[in-house]
């Protein structure tokens, strides 16, 4: 009898092709919109959370235990005085890819005309963790261990002040010891990570050069840590807790974007339960337009003894096959547009450059198998809810009725 239905519901569709094709297309599109839109969301999430761990806080960090959160601190307690020992240590766990100590600094750069507000980071130039500054060198050298007066800085920021490779700069920054000290320093080399904001609020020196400049006498802010696997994060930051000592998982060094993903996905499934809704709303039509043309089959149908039940499911197996056959559409055309973008991108220009929170220039799609079978599903599910309509409506027409439609 199944079978008997699911030919009369096909049937249906096909004599009625343009108001199929329509709503299959509807159907279509609107998963196909979802998935992009979800694809886009989790792209940019994604990368701005990769952006930061490469960039900013690595995997993990050590520091000492009165440093203070969200803040720059140069005050000798907050600062680790073992820095080099306790990176030998942590460089010879079999987690780590790479360890270094750094030191953060608030400096004000000068030119004649232009002052800007940005972090200072002296760092062991040497080491694999700065290997993304080095690959977003676009001219200029990087700069070495022993340079005393070299510095790198972003292209964006070179712009803005009108500078290039070995023009000079005046940098004034904090001290340990409270008043800020100022220098000459030579532009070495200029680079481009893609973070505009980054690119535009950061420079680099010698790590001892760093030391020396802000009075810290071979202290460190941080020992920031890469590793092979992220997932050992966790395990890491709990070997090497130890008294006098705070680790700090990437998890909580990105905890403000990790809430502010959270909050915003409130907002994404709205999103896509209104694009749902939509789809569900044409389908609700298309079937109640193809019972109300139908009112006299279907009673003819009924007074030769079929039952409500099989007039019901009749209905339903339109919607299936029209669900069906729009999610599998939606899905390629969305999986497509989205792989396509994983590799094109959206370029987004200026967009990044007004907050600190990982964007770069290009905004790139991410395709998640997981994602798109959830939202295909939702998707189907809601179709054949908004069907229970349409097909009651069909199921409980008397056949006396519907037959005074002849």
């Amino acid at each position: 009898m199944l079978s008997k239905l699911l030919t009369i519901a096909y049937r249906d569709l096909i004599r009625n092709r343009r108001r199929s094709v329509f709503t299959l297309i509807a159907v279509a599109i609107g998963l196909a919109l979802i998935i992009t839109m979800n694809g886009l969301i989790e792209g940019a999430l994604e990368g701005a959370m990769r952006n930061n761990i490469r960039l900013k806080t690595g995997h993990a960090q050590v520091r000492a235990e009165s440093y203070p959160d969200g803040k720059l601190s140069l005050k000798w307690q907050d600062l680790i005085d073992n820095a080099d020992e306790l990176s030998a240590q942590v460089n010879g766990m079999s987690e780590v890819k790479a360890a270094a100590p750094v030191l953060w600094a608030t400096g004000i750069l000068y030119t004649i005309d232009e002052t800007v507000g940005l972090q200072v980071y002296g760092i062991e130039t040497t080491s694999p963790i700065y290997d993304p500054i080095r690959e977003a060198m676009v001219t200029g050298d990087f700069i070495t261990d022993d340079d005393r007066s070299g510095i790198l800085i972003g292209k964006r920021l070179a712009e803005q002040l009108g500078v290039g490779v070995e023009q000079k700069v005046s940098l004034s920054v904090g001290t340990a010891d409270g008043p800020p000290d100022e220098g000459i320093f030579t532009i070495r080399g200029i680079f481009s990570t893609g973070n505009l904001f980054y690119d535009e609020h950061t420079i680099f020196l010698p790590l001892s050069k760093a030391q020396a400049f802000t009075h810290t006498s071979g202290r460190a802010s941080s020992i920031m840590i890469m590793l092979h696997q992220q997932d050992d994060a966790d395990k890491v930051a709990a070997t090497l807790k130890s008294p006098g000592l705070a680790t700090f998982t990437w998890e909580d060094l990105n905890q403000l974007l990790l809430t502010t993903i959270q909050q915003g996905m409130a907002f994404y499934v709205i999103m896509y339960a209104i694009v749902i809704m939509v789809v569900a709303v044409v389908i609700v039509n298309t079937l109640l337009m193809s019972v109300f043309e139908r009112v006299r089959e279907m009673g003819i149908l009924a007074a030769l003894g079929m039952k409500g039940r099989q007039i019901m499911t009749m209905v339903l197996m339109e919607s299936v096959i029209l669900g069906l056959a729009g999610v599998v559409i939606g899905i390629i055309l969305g999986s497509a547009y989205v792989v396509y973008l994983s590799k094109t991108g959206i370029y987004i220009g200026e967009v990044s450059a007004s907050v600190d929170v990982g964007y770069g220039t290009v905004m790139y799609a991410r395709w998640v198998l997981a994602n798109v079978l959830s939202l295909s599903g939702w998707t189907f599910a809601i179709i054949l809810l908004g069907s229970l309509y349409p097909a009651w409506f069909a199921a409980r027409l008397a056949p006396v009725e519907a037959l005074h439609n002849l």
